[in-house]
């Protein structure tokens, strides 16, 4: 965050994130900006159902979460398995069906703050298939903060779709942050999936040349990718598809790994089109 801040203008009075994800800049910047307009998107129909419901019906959501971490507490670790598949696979039959509801914004939040490591990967029919955590006392309800939340989010547009949607909203007051699905570093890196649609080096080539355009209308601009150099260091294809752009290596945690020797600090690219870092 701290490099990310630096990319920031002075003022920030439109504000546009196409892959919001977990919403780390975005909460950054309402915090500390209150912009006028702001659109989010992000492809992850659960997520974005997720963030719209936090926006109109927080209290609903609170009221079930509440429920479920007191029962969920009272259990034994064989029961909070057998709790939580279940969940899950009423998770997974919310997804299918393609229902927007309550229910599958508060199963969202329930399945993230229980499962391994907080993670969210789907198989290829799009069901999400992460495993049960094991914590002793998962905060599934924190009231505050989703209250919190619920605040910064009234005047956002939220949107779910492929991030050329935002096209449209993006002019020369805009600060665009853009964090799309990393290009994996090794082939066992790229074991999960976000989504079930892919995003490889055709999808990072195309997103190169939307941005590309949306710093011709004017845009300020901050990207994150992974940087192909930790392993091959001749390996420019981040450095060739964004050639007009400033690239900055910065040092990065990485938390999610099934072996603890390869977690700990990388380099991941920072892209950005002003200033200077």
């Amino acid at each position: 965050m701290d490099e990310i801040r630096k990319c920031y203008p002075s003022e920030i009075t439109s504000y546009c994130e196409p892959f919001v994800g977990g919403g780390a800049v975005l909460f950054d910047i309402l915090t500390n900006f209150n912009p006028k307009e702001v659109l989010i998107n992000d492809i992850n129909a659960e997520l974005i159902n997720t963030y719209t419901w936090i926006r109109d019906d927080v209290e609903t959501l609170i009221s079930y979460l509440s429920a479920m971490q007191s029962e969920f507490w009272e259990l034994e670790q064989e029961q909070r398995k057998s709790y939580f598949y279940k969940k899950r696979e009423r998770f997974n039959e919310l997804i299918l069906s393609h229902d927007q509801t309550a229910e599958k914004a508060i199963l969202f939040i329930f399945l993230n703050k229980t499962c391994f490591n907080g993670l969210y990967r789907v198989n290829k029919k799009g069901e999400y298939n992460v495993p049960c955590g094991n914590y002793k006392k998962p905060v599934i309800c924190n009231a505050d903060n989703l209250r919190t939340i619920s605040k910064l989010l009234q005047n956002v547009e939220i949107k779910c779709g492929d991030y050329k949607q935002c096209l449209d909203f993006i002019c020369e007051n805009t600060f665009v942050y853009i964090d799309p699905p990393y290009r994996p570093l090794t082939m066992t890196s790229s074991f999960t999936s976000y989504s079930e649609n892919e995003f490889g080096d055709t999808q990072q080539i195309e997103l190169a040349k939307f941005t590309e355009q949306i710093a011709q209308k004017g845009a300020i601009i901050a990207a994150s990718n992974s940087d192909p150099k930790n392993i091959d260091e001749n390996d420019n294809f981040f450095d060739e598809i964004y050639g007009s752009f400033n690239i900055k290596r910065v040092k990065a945690m990485r938390k999610i790994n099934s072996e603890g020797s390869g977690r700990g600090a990388i380099n991941e690219l920072l892209i950005y089109n002003r200033g200077q870092l």
